[in-house]
């Protein structure tokens, strides 16, 4: 397998920015270490293009002609390898070299049928479909590994998914273009290709894991078998005597669920302090004063656990150079030969995508409440991933809710390398 070509731009007209990105994948296709006759396009856009997303895929199809197959959807932003693009007009495309056989586009025109052994998959989503979550829990009940990644798109104005498959739709459904508004779309993949993939938390708790012992709904009414207002305003160290006060602080607090199957994660945020794979941040909506409960966006049971938590600078960092570290050493053997060696000590400035990393492209979702002005600047996380992960094709977008295995997340990044042998 190798390297995935990938192009990214910005410009007020979409037709400048897909000549530039289609330069910069032609370029690539031309040289011996990317592929040259990739089958699956991968594409996001910003939502400035949103309403012109079918003239965009449709002059994309036409240009690539050997890409059968597009999967992608629209982001507030998206990112490249080391650059992000927010509050502009923008375009970013991979084309991926896989098997026909080890890949499927899927859609509700043209779902996943029982001809294909599906063993992850990449997914796209609809924040405003209903019960979206269990949808996606589905989805990957449909998987050999349980394990899906992606997000749901995020739009100031329509959110568009783009999925077109070579295999074509379901009988009855008419001649669908490739762009879709509500349910998921996405591509599911075979046991032959080949991924890593990690999840970076960017909140720290702010007081000890708690068990839910009464639950009415979304409302937490007793924890530890306290009141649940009362737990939440010791661990704020705040008071609603002086309300104010207390309300600046529980605004800026969330919450990190657990489900009772994830025991071992409330041992592990004892230990370390910090949030795994296994909690879900959800946000506070709302106190209740008459039952002393606290109001989440989620739906809560006792026997659940949580923690109450908050954005983190310093540790969404150290998180996500931890994830990029794990990656790296998962696909670098302790022998190294002479040219993945001589590519991993390239200095920055010198660094490209090499075929010797094992890395033929990777997915970077995170939530689009991250992003460069989270990390300290414009294009800062990205930056990050490239200076710890280092240099491989790379595409992604700042989502509504972030995917990991049967997961939905928020505050989170998820990132995914297409492993190479």
């Amino acid at each position: 397998m190798k390297l995935f070509p990938y192009g990214h731009a910005t410009h007020p007209q979409w037709r400048m920015a897909a000549a530039l990105v289609l330069a910069q994948l032609r370029a690539q296709m031309a040289l011996s270490t990317y592929a040259a006759t990739p089958s699956l396009g991968l594409l996001y856009i910003t939502d400035h293009y949103a309403a012109s997303a079918q003239d965009i895929l449709d002059h994309l199809g036409a240009e690539l002609s050997e890409v059968t197959d597009w999967s992608g959807t629209v982001g507030v932003g998206i990112a490249s390898n080391n650059v992000e693009y927010f509050d502009e007009p923008a375009m970013v495309v991979m084309l991926c070299d896989l098997p026909a056989d080890q890949y499927r586009v899927f859609s509700g025109v043209a779902p996943l049928g029982i001809g294909f052994e599906a063993h992850t998959a990449l997914v796209h989503a609809d924040s405003g479909t209903p019960e979206v979550a269990e949808l996606i829990a589905e989805m990957a009940a449909r998987t050999d590994t349980g394990y899906l990644f992606g997000g749901l798109a995020s739009s100031r104005s329509t959110a568009v998914q783009f999925a077109v498959g070579g295999n074509g739709n379901i009988r009855g459904h008419g001649a669908a273009r490739g762009v879709f508004s509500g349910g998921l779309s996405g591509v599911a993949f075979g046991e032959g290709v080949s991924l890593v993939s990690r999840v970076t938390q960017g909140c720290l708790p702010v007081g000890r894991v708690h068990d839910v012992t009464a639950a009415e709904g979304n409302v937490l009414t007793r924890l530890d078998d306290e009141a649940a207002l009362g737990v939440l305003m010791r661990d704020l160290n705040v008071s609603l005597d002086e309300p104010r006060g207390a309300l600046a602080q529980v605004r800026e607090t969330l919450v990190g669920l657990l489900r009772p199957a994830d025991g071992a994660a409330g041992e592990a945020i004892r230990r370390t302090g910090n949030f795994g794979n296994d909690v879900v941040v959800r946000h506070i909506i709302g106190l209740d004063p008459g039952r002393q409960g606290v109001a989440i966006a989620d739906v809560v049971e006792p026997g659940m656990r949580l923690a109450f938590c908050q954005r983190n600078v310093a540790a969404a960092r150290a998180d996500l150079v931890r994830i990029c570290a794990e990656i790296r050493e998962e696909l670098e053997p302790e022998e190294m030969p002479l040219p993945l060696a001589a590519a991993l000590a390239s200095t920055e400035a010198e660094a490209a995508p090499h075929p010797a990393r094992r890395m033929a492209g990777a997915v970077y979702v995170s939530c689009a409440g991250r992003g460069g002005p989270h990390f300290g600047g414009p294009s800062a996380e990205m930056q990050i991933v490239r200076r710890a992960l280092g240099d491989v094709p790379l595409v992604g977008f700042f989502a509504g809710g972030e995917i990991a295995r049967h997961h939905l997340y928020g505050y989170t990044g998820v990132l995914t390398v297409f492993t190479t042998p």
